[in-house]
């Protein structure tokens, strides 16, 4: 049963990585060449000002969340009997 949880456990980190991932490249990476001094980057065509600041907080969300995922996996390997 704690296998099943731990297996649980890393898919949904992995999931979340993956969304983190994604709402990094959509609120940073597309607009990096775009930001200013004041680090913001003003969209015309939506009327949305991006902040240069999310691609810290989402990309870090994302590590974090995908290096979490790697340590359970890597843990559980060990563990197993051969």
């Amino acid at each position: 049963m704690i296998a099943v949880f731990r297996w649980l456990l890393i898919a949904a980190s992995f999931v979340m990585a993956a969304l983190f991932g994604l709402a990094f490249h959509l609120q940073y990476w597309r607009w990096r060449d775009c930001f200013n001094e004041l680090g913001r980057c003003y969209d015309p065509v939506d009327s949305v000002v991006y902040l240069e600041q999310s691609g810290m907080i989402w990309g870090g969300l994302a590590f974090m969340s995908a290096s979490f995922a790697l340590a359970l996996w890597l843990l559980g390997r060990r563990r197993r009997p051969r």
